[in-house]
């Protein structure tokens, strides 16, 4: 589209726009204060008349006067009052901007007068004006915006659809499948930039893998050739054992098959666990405001499931980083196993803030409780849904290294996942 277009277009608006808030503007104001003097004639003649008056109760009848009013007595209750739809309290009159004049009689405040504003009645009469000129100016903005859209569509949505369908099959691992050239788009320029990181990323991708293989082969070269010198050590303390009779050396040949024996398992571990990953995370706890926790709780909820963020006002002991890892992974399994709405709550107990993150999805057996937290653990209710049960494990491991804990339970309607965060 051309920019010429775009700017008259903007201009074109910004001037209906600014006519309709000159007309909306011009049509504002209150007449009450012409009815200054009937106000206070009438509250003359209800205190002069107040003994007879006061026996009336929600009395409807003819206003006499150029406006609308309701008369109540020092208790509330509605004696007299003009027309249905006014103000018959002091609650309601306050909320609508109605005058409110106390009734004196006898030098004591015996109940109160009040007068309707029209000014809402004025007000609709001038929005019905204003609607009419914002519908016939949304109409055409409307027809403006449709061809505009139209031509989005075709000349960058769907051209933005075909690369963003390419992402997800790289993300998915599909690196063969090229990307169909297209430059007569707006994306053309990039199309052959895409292709060739989908190439490069396919390179990486060999490479790492054939260096994660070309560790395993060593770590299963290393542990062989380390177990044969160990059998060899462990077959050759065994025979000084049965020829041997010296109880002090008998001593230290049973030592050395006992660590010939621990060396050996250690080389069978290597097996199922080369490096403990968990190890490598650094935490660095530090003084937080309980607002950022408030912040970590607001941002880490993308699907908007939080119903109510109860976060008392202190000074935590936390890594923020570490902090937005767990309450992360708190609401992912939220998202994944529940797909309720999330309730947080907060109390301060044993020099810890408490924050309780709870959904209704129906939670998991009691006797799994325990084991939820433990590394590769998944409850009975994951079955059929992805995942490696390692969330929950990490998140514990990053709370006791800031010096709090994680710990779950049922709250009969779902599943409860509780921080304690150290005060500071």
């Amino acid at each position: 589209m051309k920019r010429r277009f775009i700017v008259i277009y903007a201009v074109f608006f910004t001037l209906m726009s600014a006519v309709i808030c000159c007309i909306a503007v011009r049509g504002n104001g209150s007449p009450l204060p012409q009815y200054t003097t009937e106000i206070n004639r009438l509250l003359t003649r209800l205190s002069s008349d107040w003994d007879t008056f006061s026996q009336q109760r929600d009395t409807l009848g003819s206003s006499g006067e150029d406006f609308d009013y309701a008369v109540i007595n020092a208790d509330g209750e509605l004696l007299f009052y003009t027309r249905e739809d006014i103000s018959t309290s002091v609650s309601a009159a306050t909320s609508r901007f109605d005058i409110i004049r106390d009734i004196e009689y006898r030098g004591e405040t015996v109940g109160r007068l009040i007068v309707h504003d029209p000014y809402r009645d004025i007000q609709k009469a001038n929005d019905r004006k204003t609607a009419y000129m914002i519908g016939a100016m949304a109409a055409l903005m409307l027809a403006v915006s449709v061809g505009y859209f139209i031509y989005l569509r075709a000349r960058i949505v769907k051209p933005f659809g075909r690369l963003e369908s390419f992402a997800a099959r790289i993300a998915a691992g599909d690196l063969d499948a090229p990307l169909e050239m297209d430059r007569e788009n707006i994306f053309g320029a990039f199309t052959g930039s895409f292709d060739i990181m989908r190439e490069e990323l396919k390179g990486a991708h060999l490479r790492e893998e054939a260096a994660v293989r070309s560790r395993k082969e060593l770590v299963a070269e290393l542990s062989h050739d380390i177990k044969t010198p160990v059998s060899s050590i462990r077959a050759m303390t065994d025979f000084l054992l049965l020829v041997n009779e010296d109880e002090s050396q008998r001593d230290t040949l049973n030592s050395i098959n006992g660590k010939a024996e621990q060396i050996d398992k250690l080389i069978s571990n290597l097996f199922s666990a080369t490096l403990e990953e968990l190890e490598q995370l650094e935490v660095r706890p530090e003084e937080l405001a309980s607002s950022e926790l408030a912040d970590i709780i607001r941002e880490s909820d993308y699907l908007k499931k939080v119903t109510s963020a109860d976060v008392r006002d202190c000074v935590i002991y936390a890594d923020r980083l570490r902090l937005e890892q767990v309450i992360g992974n708190i609401f992912s399994n939220s998202y994944k196993y529940a797909d309720t709405d999330i309730t947080v709550e907060s109390f301060f107990e044993d020099g810890c803030l408490v924050a309780e993150f709870s959904d209704s999805g129906g939670g998991v057996p009691d006797e799994e409780l325990e084991l939820i937290t433990e590394k590769f653990r998944r409850g009975t209710n994951a079955a059929g849904k992805s995942g490696s049960g390692i969330g929950l494990y990490i998140s514990n491991y990053l709370m006791e290294r800031m010096g709090g804990s994680l710990s779950c339970r049922n709250n009969g309607e779902g599943f409860t996942v509780t921080l304690r965060l150290k005060l500071v």
